[in-house]
């Protein structure tokens, strides 16, 4: 199969990576554009991966198979109705990773039926291990379906969604979910030195623990709860541990966590909507 060209519009952290990943699965550099306002933020990227770039949205669109907006919510009206006479055209597959913008808005902002998929991808997609969800509108075909997967896996794991509504709970846990393990593993390594131990060792193994609880995890098929049993012997420490967690209700403080972020996620999208 031919490798598709794709345009990504906005060099910011997200469309960086995804540039970097795209590079990393071997896609030709030849065929990869990014647009940006700042040369400053385009110059590096030209410099290290040998690809297309310029500071006219249009001129990347123009060549594009597939064009990916890795903007800001706010950046997304502007840009869309500055490239809709593009898009109209080419027809090419849009992919959009702003957060709270729906395929619907996207295509009234474009005033045109191309194919559309939503994507929320989160921030260790940088690292290549990002967890991203998709949906796609009525007008994508299989085959298209196909080729969002196949360009979105180079930096990490890929999920569809059925309804586009489920967006702002991924939101709230894999888009947000990052910060809550940050603030977890800084709870526990700050915890760890005011208990005696040196700084340095205490975040080495907090990091590490993460990082092998979660392998751990993702190469088992085992269910979570299941796991926690297996590390927590009857009478032990961690058992002990665990029954000060659940004494404090922890399951209940992580919903209501969720719950606050996918309930701002849907006021953000609203305000957007309103605004745009």
């Amino acid at each position: 199969m031919t490798s598709p060209n794709i345009a990504v519009i906005g060099a910011g952290n997200m469309g960086a990576s995804l540039i970097g990943g795209l590079i990393q699965d071997g896609h030709p550099k030849d065929k990869l554009w990014v647009a940006d306002t700042s040369i400053e933020k385009l110059t590096p990227l030209r410099d290290r991966f040998g690809i297309h770039v310029t500071t006219d949205n249009k001129t990347a669109a123009k060549q594009a198979d597939i064009v990916i907006l890795a903007l800001k919510p706010p950046m997304i009206a502007p840009v869309a109705r500055e490239l809709s006479s593009v898009i109209r055209e080419r027809k090419p597959l849009l992919i959009s990773i702003a957060a709270g913008i729906s395929t619907t808005h996207i295509k009234r902002m474009l005033g045109d039926a191309s194919p559309i998929i939503r994507a929320m991808p989160n921030t260790p997609a940088l690292i290549g291990c990002g967890a991203t969800a998709l949906f796609a509108n009525a007008t994508v075909a299989k085959e298209t379906r196909n080729l969002a997967e196949s360009t979105l896996r180079a930096v990490g794991s890929i999920v569809w969604l059925p309804d586009e509504s489920l967006m702002d709970i991924v939101t709230a846990l894999s888009g947000s979910g990052p910060a809550y393990f940050f603030l977890i593993m800084d709870a526990l390594q700050k915890g760890a030195e005011s208990l005696g131990l040196p700084k340095e060792t205490a975040r080495l193994l907090t990091l590490q623990t993460a990082l092998g609880a979660a392998r751990m995890a993702i190469e088992s098929s085992t269910p979570l709860d299941e796991l926690r049993r297996q590390v927590t012997s009857p009478g032990g420490t961690t058992e002990k541990a665990i029954s000060v967690l659940e004494e404090n209700n922890i399951g209940a403080l992580l919903k209501n966590a969720l719950q606050a972020a996918m309930l701002r996620s849907k006021e953000l999208a609203t305000i957007l909507e309103e605004e745009n």
